[in-house]
């Protein structure tokens, strides 16, 4: 019994110091959120660089509407759409599979390959080499042959006399790759090129210059860059890490751990249930880990309830925007009046009056098609430009619209007659539709932050304000 006893005390001992270790911070719909998820997420957006950085008061309000956002996502069930958990699973799989791989298996890797180009050089050095390229197709008649020829070795003669060889590469070679480099092509062993140019370019010592010779491309002439022993393993180790990367080495890797998890197991799983329970161990030993997947799984559930609840509706109720504009009419207001409307340029003289009297009596949003289907119809000999024009964003629009003076017309090439429609705007947007992106985002977010009182109603919210005095202090 005593013992019984004291293993009540011992287990009661190590949860309280856990729960020290790491206490709840806060309860949101009555599930905990640690003091360390917390100090994950703030710490993250409040990091150098990092413009707008929040006190931990003022970024507590903020994770809140977060997580009640992504609670009321998880009760509409938002996390089992098919569409959800494809997208979350190929981001999750993306951090879990490499840390899958043993460390010893990139380094085996890289030694592999390593080793097969040590052995590809037969001893031989690797080299830089450049070249002038004059291609000759594999059928050319034997004049077109006759005249590559004479131009080569044109080519030739002026480097023996004296002619830079990578200002001519630049010029003449027809190699697209190589030519605007001067010339120099990558670093190369043995088998890596054509044998007719591999051979003269061995042949060659540094910054030796070849004559002219015929490969089964073309006419080529080489400079010899530079030439070398192949580096040490461990200087070209990061390199060529990177090349396998490019080519897909950690998937495959990955891929054979999986594998190899999977022979060693008592039942016949699936990749994705294996993912499932490494991404569960992973995270149970790495809190970073397992926060920058909670982190991506959160922001997906967060995008999905905003677009469905918010900004989706938000954009379609064009009734709500233009209330809206109306009882916030004063936030929209400028200092400088504004030209509401559209500047165009003509072929023709005549045609400055004609587009005004056809857009006279029409809705701005025919404007453009007006013009497209009466004087553009099968040449264009109206340009046009339409919006609402601030001071300084249009000269002609400061000259005809906002009657700015000391300033002179800038027609465009072609089309020298000037003519505008529209008018002047003196203290604000007369309608919604004449701010439209800013209004769509000011409603948005009115419609956001009236969804998170919602919310904060929906939801019970408690925070341990002892708790929140320890963030970052211990």
């Amino acid at each position: 019994m005593k013992k019984f006893l004291l293993f009540l005390w011992f287990t009661g001992f190590v949860c309280s110091a856990m729960s020290q270790t790491d206490p709840v911070l806060m309860r949101i719909n009555n599930k905990p959120i640690t003091l360390s998820e917390f100090e994950y997420n703030y710490n993250k957006n409040n990091s150098e660089g990092v413009l707008d950085k929040k006190t931990v008061e003022e970024y507590v309000d903020l994770f809140i509407n977060y997580k009640l956002k992504v609670e009321a996502a998880l009760d509409a069930k938002l996390d089992t759409l098919s569409s959800f958990r494809k997208e979350f699973r190929t981001y999750r799989d993306q951090q879990i599979q490499p840390l899958l791989v043993p460390q010893n298996r990139m380094e085996e890797e890289c030694r592999k390959y390593y080793d097969r180009m040590n052995a590809n050089l037969q001893g031989k050095d690797v080299i830089l080499p450049a070249h002038i390229f004059l291609r000759v197709k594999q059928n050319a008649s034997k004049e077109e042959q006759i005249k590559a020829k004479e131009r080569i070795d044109s080519i030739f003669q002026a480097i023996e006399n004296g002619a830079d060889f990578a200002e001519l590469a630049k010029k003449i070679s027809q190699d697209p790759q190589s030519a605007p480099k001067g010339g120099v092509l990558s670093w190369i062993g043995p088998n890596q090129t054509l044998k007719e140019f591999e051979d003269v370019a061995y042949s060659l010592n540094k910054y030796e210059i070849s004559e002219p010779f015929l490969s089964t491309v073309g006419y080529h002439i080489v400079k010899m860059m530079d030439r070398k022993e192949l580096e040490p393993f461990e200087e070209l180790k990061p390199g060529i890490a990177r090349f396998l990367e490019s080519k897909g080495i950690k998937s495959q890797l990955a891929a054979q751990a999986i594998d190899s998890i999977a022979s060693k197991g008592a039942s016949n799983k699936s990749v994705e249930q294996i993912l499932d329970e490494e991404t569960e161990r992973l995270c149970a030993e790495d809190k970073d880990l397992k926060y920058l997947v909670q982190e991506y799984h959160d922001g997906l559930l967060l995008y999905e309830i905003c677009n469905r609840e918010v900004w989706e509706p938000a954009g379609k109720d064009t009734l709500g925007m233009e209330s809206f504009f109306k009882n916030n009419k004063k936030a929209y207001a400028w200092d400088k009046p504004r030209f509401n409307g559209m500047i165009y340029y003509c072929q023709q003289e005549k045609d400055i009056k004609a587009v005004k009297k056809a857009l006279k009596k029409i809705k701005p949003e025919q404007w453009v098609s007006t013009i497209r289907n009466k004087f553009n119809k099968d040449s264009i000999t109206v340009r046009m430009e339409k919006g609402l024009f601030k001071q300084g964003e249009n000269r002609n629009v400061d000259i005809l619209g906002l009657k700015v003076k000391k300033l002179k017309p800038k027609p465009i090439d072609g089309f020298p007659y000037v003519g505008i429609v529209g008018e002047k705007l003196k203290k604000g947007p007369k309608n919604w539709q004449d701010v439209s992106a800013q209004v769509l985002t000011d409603y948005q977010r009115h419609c956001e932050n009236l969804f998170v009182e919602r919310l904060r109603k929906k939801y019970k919210v408690e925070v341990d304000k002892d708790v929140l005095k320890t963030v970052n202090k211990h």
